[in-house]
């Protein structure tokens, strides 16, 4: 799949992180997670982000990210783009670029360098490292210590066609209709705050056609709903199910530290499709917020199949 095609195609719908299932040993249990991959596309997802930030990427090792990425392209056998995940520093990511092109991806999101903040000189030099790695196509995700502004990132397309995504992670409004204005349809734009929800309509009038629903990992058919809400501008539906269902889940999550990528997993022990522990650092819901968010779900899967 070329840069331009894999672009095209993942700003055509809706997007997913699938979580990375570990067994009790914390491994990675590719068994399931490729059985999870095969759900996430029996709905009408428009590519898959594998060993992304809903998978815990920071905390796989570059090898067990390889492995991820390989079973997630198996899984999906060309059905729509996967998307590696692909960070820390220059040096790995470069190495971790051309494991993923080996294993059979379509492209790359990269994520933020690891622990230092650059000048854009050097972040610009760790974005081209990458590019230049692999003929796949490359999304940048700007968040944390890894914002690229439009100056930077102008030059950085015109000297690398592959660079065909920008996904933002920063919510800085005036930033991104700067990069907008300035780049125009030269790039895919991918919502990329959490929970992606939330902005996805006002960001939908700033040339941001898609974004990465974690919600789809366990409720695929409300989030495509979400999605079509949105798409098709109907304010009324969105500010209804943000009031419902986003809002009142983002209070919970907001309830600890690292529970962004906890709730994904314990949403999909709530309906019975467990994914196993999120790794240390990260920590799991408490047995009472699991509870919580199980009825919180189950109101909401009634609504939608009344709907």
């Amino acid at each position: 799949m070329s840069p331009s095609e894999m672009a095209k195609r993942i700003g055509s719908g809706l997007l997913s992180f699938p979580v990375t299932h570990f067994d009790a040993q914390l491994q990675f249990d590719e068994g399931p997670y490729r059985e999870h991959c095969a759900w996430m596309l029996e709905h009408d997802v428009a590519g898959l982000f594998s060993a992304g930030g809903t998978g815990e990427f920071f905390s796989l090792t570059p090898a067990e990210v390889a492995s991820v990425v390989s079973a997630a392209v198996a899984e999906t056998a060309g059905r729509v783009p996967v998307i590696a995940g692909c960070g820390y520093g220059t040096a790995i990511a470069v190495e971790q670029a051309k494991a993923a092109e080996t294993s059979g991806a379509d492209g790359l999101l990269l994520l933020p360098p690891y622990l230092m903040t650059a000048n854009q000189e050097g972040l610009s030099e760790h974005i081209e490292a990458v590019c230049r790695a692999t003929k796949m196509g490359v999304i940048v995700y700007n968040r944390d210590n890894g914002v690229i502004k439009e100056d930077a990132l102008e030059r950085l397309c015109d000297r690398n066609p592959n660079l065909v995504g920008f996904k933002d992670g920063v919510g800085d409004i005036e930033l991104m209709m700067r990069i907008y204005g300035r780049m125009g349809d030269r790039l895919t734009y991918i919502g990329g705050l959490p929970t992606a929800e939330t902005f996805a309509a006002p960001y939908l009038e700033m040339g941001v056609t898609t974004y990465s629903s974690a919600i789809f990992n366990f409720m695929p058919e409300w989030a495509l709903a979400f999605y079509k809400s949105v798409r098709a501008r109907d304010l009324m539906t969105v500010r209804e199910q943000l009031n419902q269902f986003v809002l009142p889940y983002i209070a919970l999550r907001n309830r600890n530290q690292g529970y962004a990528v906890s709730i994904v997993k314990a949403g999909m022990e709530v309906i019975g499709r467990p994914a196993g522990s999120v790794r240390p650092p990260l920590t799991n819901l408490t047995d009472e917020e699991k509870q919580q968010l199980a009825a919180l779900v189950s109101a909401v899967s009634r609504q939608t199949v009344a709907a």
